[in-house]
């Protein structure tokens, strides 16, 4: 039996040298051709039916059939009978693209209001990702069985940015049934404005007062206008319009909010109205930093009137202000999903030692700082930190076996994945591979076997779904995956030359990149450390790289000179500051320094007020690969809280190391 090229390859690679006929047999031919699956990903991107449907034979026999037979079929699937894509199921079962295209289906019943077809196929379904769709299923259940959805219901709505068909649907078959009241889709409204989503707003207010709807695009585009208005008959549906307009104009100018609702609109609205309208105000006034953020949260008479986002702002005004009360009284009120965050858990410790009164309470704050002490994370490192224990690589695994390790080999769906990483469709070999290492489809994978789909990816040199698979592992943790260090030659010999830690450099490689040679972000960043074209040109001259082109940005060791020599600028006109050179690199250096005036901050508290959640994120995630790295590379025990030290007010404010630094 001949095998099939990526197979061989794949074969070649593994320790076990095992394959067999079997695993063979799952990929039906030899390549044809990858020129016909390439030109199909442009036809279908294209919308192109008729190209797809010429091309589709030509794919029989490759490796990619499924996808290329997936293509085909979902540009016409508003047209295809029953009978046909009835087939494409039964043809690709227990494949990834035989539950894409049942996804897809049953979006199309949804929308078309088919629910008899929609509760017939939907327990068919396996991915369970799909918000939307799954509001469809709640607006099933609770015609069928008269199951009380609700919360799942706003949980899943109050969840989404824009507005969409399945969880708005839902919705308002709930409020007609009244599992649903009145505040629950106004406050559905207010999310939205709060986040710059008028028509998810509208679409909220059109279901409890549609006569009032067309106030919110005006709302939305000059709330002051709204709110200087003479109304004669305050009703609930006017001052929640106002409610509205005042968290719209908190956005532009928290300040002129809170005047407005202390001066004339406080009396008129209710407890919870105000409550709401004053969090808001606060978190407007938090993400700009302002001192006055906390004074806001503290007209907040009930913080069970709050949102688990609003709750999060109060913490983060309070930890600014070092009010540990209020940190406190906020993460007791978030939702349980939320009281489990580890970002939360650590601060609620923190709060209960800070105000501790006797020994229960100190005790409870031991508690919770051991329920999330481990290597895997920021908050988790801080917490392992604060028990007294220093950060360590833990025990590797045990060794994988080769059964496991060909167990992998021969697994369909990470071939196909691989392949089409390879061949240059990476977008849909991560979606195949994501959905063949998820533990909710046939196989699910326990630690043991995303261990061995992670050691085939990187074997393959696929770093970004190494470190992806193996970083879900809950028990067995394997460090050399996680943390992987390519180019170690260039990196540490770089970072040597400049006198940065390579730790440092790899730890934000991993965040930026995940090794990726060839990533490019859609703001035009390239290569390994993501560095924008006018960046690398300013820095090439810094560094004295005289000849150098644009194109070279993706050469391996052009891409870390730059990064590397862009980064230890930044570190030193920040005075040696990981975290804010870490968000410089991310955010650009004039918002860090703008962002460290005010108090002296525990950097983990300055971090957690960062206003960008991309950037926040990223720093806390950076930092912590470092740490991680820094383990691996002196084999010495490693602290988190000695990389980010304090930060407040530039400690020479006249002088600036690089004051053109982009």
């Amino acid at each position: 039996m001949k095998f099939h090229p990526i197979l061989t390859l794949l074969c070649a690679i593994a320790t076990t040298g095992l394959c067999s006929p079997l695993a063979n047999a799952q990929v039906p031919a030899p390549n044809k051709g990858d020129e016909v699956i390439l030109d199909m990903s442009q036809a279908f991107k294209k919308n192109d039916k008729t190209r797809l449907s010429a091309l589709l034979p030509k794919s029989r026999g490759h490796v990619l059939e499924p996808l290329a037979a997936y293509w085909e079929m979902r540009a016409r699937l508003d047209t295809a009978p029953e009978s046909e894509i009835r087939s494409f199921l039964n043809s690709y079962a227990g494949s990834y693209y035989e539950d894409r295209l049942r996804n897809d289906w049953l979006l199309q019943m949804g929308k078309r209001r088919d629910w008899t077809g929609f509760t017939a196929e939907y327990p068919r379904y396996r991915m369970r990702d799909d918000r939307e769709l799954r509001c469809y299923a709640l607006a099933t259940e609770a015609m069928n069985s008269k199951a009380d959805v609700a919360d799942e219901t706003k949980r899943l709505w109050y969840s989404l940015r824009e507005a969409d068909d399945g969880c708005t649907y839902v919705a308002d078959h709930l409020h007609s049934g009244k599992q649903i009241n009145g505040l629950d889709l106004w406050r559905k409204a207010r999310i939205a404005m709060d986040a710059n989503r008028p028509r998810a707003a509208q679409a909220a207010v059109d279901i409890e007062a549609p006569r009032l709807s067309e106030q919110v695009a005006l709302i939305h585009a000059d709330p002051g206008k709204y709110l200087d208005k003479r109304i004669l008959a305050i009703t609930k549906s006017r001052k929640e319009l106002a409610v509205l307009a005042l968290i719209r104009l908190a956005a532009k100018d928290p300040d002129e909010a809170a005047d407005l609702l202390s001066r004339r609109w406080s009396v008129q609205l209710s407890p919870e109205e105000r409550n709401w309208t004053w969090a808001v105000i606060g978190k407007q006034a938090a993400w700009k930093l302002q001192d006055n953020a906390a004074s806001h949260f503290a007209k907040v008479q009930k913080d069970s009137d709050l949102n688990d986002d609003l709750l999060s702002w109060k913490v983060r005004a309070a930890l600014r202000q070092g009010q540990w009360r209020q940190v406190l009284s906020a993460t007791q009120a978030m939702s349980p999903e939320s009281q489990k965050d580890p970002a939360w858990v650590y601060w609620r410790a923190r709060a209960l030692t800070a105000t501790a009164q006797d020994t229960a309470q100190k005790q409870e704050a031991q508690a919770l700082l051991r329920s999330i002490a481990s290597v895997k994370g920021f908050y988790e490192q801080l917490a392992l930190e604060d028990l007294g224990q220093p950060i360590t690589v833990p025990e590797r695994p045990m060794a994988l076996t080769p059964q496991e390790k060909a167990a992998a080999l021969a697994n369909p769906g990470l071939q196909r994945a691989l392949y089409a990483i390879q061949i240059g469709l990476r977008p849909e070999g991560n979606r195949e591979w994501n959905y063949s290492t998820n533990l909710h489809t046939p196989g699910g994978m326990n630690d043991r076997d995303l261990l061995a789909a992670a050691d085939l990816a990187c074997q393959r040199q696929v770093w970004d779904r190494c470190i992806n698979t193996s970083d879900r592992t809950k028990e067995a943790i394997d460090f050399d995956q996680r943390f992987p260090m390519p180019l170690r030659d260039i990196v540490v010999r770089r970072a040597g030359e400049i006198k940065l830690d390579p730790a440092y450099v790899y730890g934000l490689i991993r965040q930026e990149s995940r090794f990726i040679m060839d990533a490019r972000s859609h703001v035009g960043a390239s290569g390994l450390m993501q560095v924008m074209p006018a960046t690398a040109k300013w820095t090439a001259k810094k560094i004295g790289l005289t000849s150098f082109t644009p194109e070279q940005i993706t050469d391996r060791e052009v891409n870390v000179a730059i990064g590397t020599g862009y980064l230890k600028l930044v570190l030193d006109d920040f005075e040696g500051s990981m975290p804010m050179a870490t968000a410089a690199y991310n955010a650009g250096p004039s918002r860090p320094r703008n962002w460290r005036n005010g108090p002296v901050l525990e950097a983990a508290i300055w971090a957690e007020n960062i206003p960008f959640q991309e950037t926040r994120d990223y720093v806390k995630k950076v930092l912590s690969n470092t740490t991680n790295y820094a383990a691996i590379l002196t084999r010495q025990p490693q602290s988190l809280k000695a990389r980010l030290g304090m930060i407040g007010p530039r400690n020479s404010p006249l002088s600036e190391v690089s004051k053109d630094l982009p």
